[in-house]
């Protein structure tokens, strides 16, 4: 077997790394605002406080809002994912195990873009927080976290999403009004490759990616969020490499991006905290 890979080779390699990546990557990523493309370390997001309206005097002077801008850094970080190909496998020869590898690093980039959101959300203050980790996600909780919503101004404009854990999800299965489509709908065409539905104008999804905490990793932290309080930004989107090291005898399949995430607005977010279980309090 030849040591070389081809150009088309890396071309469809890459190509297909880009696609897997986009397609059932990140479940978050279209849930936050987001840049592309960025250049240097480094992005700023706008926060923009809110106006007010004023009147004005017969050919007086418009009244001016006077807005409170207030730009929040992005930090980008450089993230990889690669693994070796032994020159004697013929795994490259086969269209789908070409995939197989290519999904595997897409999928790991994937779930380092949702780390990286989830953390931004986590880093929300506990201002708005609701519920208590003694006990599981109650309807009560989400009730009163839909309500903090309500109490921030936080638009209510279809961008509203809700993130919940498996257990959590069942949880809420449990809930007459969620799991009943006079209520709820699903398959959310935006959020692809996950289970979500939309109920109290918020889109639900589920994440298996939240974080635990306590002594007993029983303590579990969701969130319901507008999408303008989160930013995500890429220097460079998904991209391969592969390479031949004569030592291995193998070939170096590298994938790599650069990419971070930042929280904009507290007000936009609720943390709901519960205790890690799969039944419900009405």
């Amino acid at each position: 077997m030849s040591t070389q890979v081809s150009e088309a080779f890396i071309k469809q390699f890459e190509a297909d790394v880009h696609l897997a990546y986009q397609q059932n990557g990140s479940k978050l990523k279209n849930t936050v605002r987001y840049k592309n493309n960025v250049k240097g370390s480094s992005t700023v997001f706008q926060k923009v406080g809110k106006g007010s309206a004023s009147v004005k005097a017969r050919h007086g002077l418009v009244p001016v809002m006077s807005l409170d801008h207030s730009p929040v850094e992005c930090e980008l970080r450089d993230y990889y994912a690669g693994d070796w190909v032994d020159a004697l496998d013929e795994l490259k020869l086969s269209i789908d195990e070409r995939r197989v590898i290519a999904n595997a690093g897409a999928y790991a980039l994937g779930r380092k873009t949702d780390e990286l959101i989830i953390n931004a959300l986590n880093q929300a203050s506990s201002t708005n927080d609701v519920g208590d980790y003694s006990t599981p996600l109650s309807k009560k909780d989400i009730l009163d976290a839909f309500a903090k919503l309500n109490e921030n101004d936080v638009p209510d404009d279809g961008q509203r999403f809700g993130l919940v854990g498996p257990h959590q999800w069942n949880a809420l299965l449990n809930i007459a009004e969620f799991s009943n489509s006079d209520y709820a709908g699903d398959n959310l065409p935006f959020l692809k490759g996950t289970e979500s539905r939309k109920w109290l104008g918020i889109n639900w999804i589920m994440h298996t990616g939240l974080p635990l905490g306590g002594s007993a990793n029983d303590e579990r932290n969701c969130f319901i969020f507008h999408k303008t309080a989160i930013g995500h930004a890429s220097g460079q989107d998904v991209k391969c490499d592969i390479s031949w090291h004569g030592d291995h005898a193998a070939h170096f399949v590298n994938n790599m991006m650069s990419q971070g995430a930042c929280l904009i607005d507290d007000s936009g977010i609720v943390r709901i905290k519960c205790k890690e279980a799969s039944s419900v309090t009405e």
